[in-house]
């Protein structure tokens, strides 16, 4: 997916995924959520939002329809440092702050 936002264009297809966090539906399930925190190659944030039709991202289609849908959300660093502190349960989010944000985290 690629979207223009403020002048600047965030491509799926190029940024790097860092974290992915589903509800744990399959993809054909109409409940099925997924917000996946990904960093373009020059450094900006963004959540690349997935869901199906009985989920928060449900839109109309047709007449009386619903259907999934996509869409791109630019988040700050701090956002995204925020997304993977609340997944820090997974090693994933857990090896992203380290990787990308090692100077908020001390030992407790």
């Amino acid at each position: 997916m690629i979207q223009v936002i403020d002048g600047k264009r965030y491509n799926t297809e190029t940024a790097e995924s860092i974290h992915e966090h589903s509800n744990g539906h399959f993809v054909g399930d109409f409940r099925f959520r997924t917000k996946d925190l990904m960093r373009t190659k020059l450094g900006a944030w963004f959540l690349h939002h997935v869901g199906g039709a009985m989920s928060d991202m449900s839109v109309n289609v047709g007449n009386n329809g619903r259907g999934g849908s996509e869409d791109i959300e630019p988040v700050s660093d701090d956002d995204a440092y925020g997304f993977l502190e609340s997944h820090s349960d997974y090693e994933g989010a857990r090896a992203a702050i380290d990787k990308y944000f090692a100077e908020r985290v001390q030992d407790a």
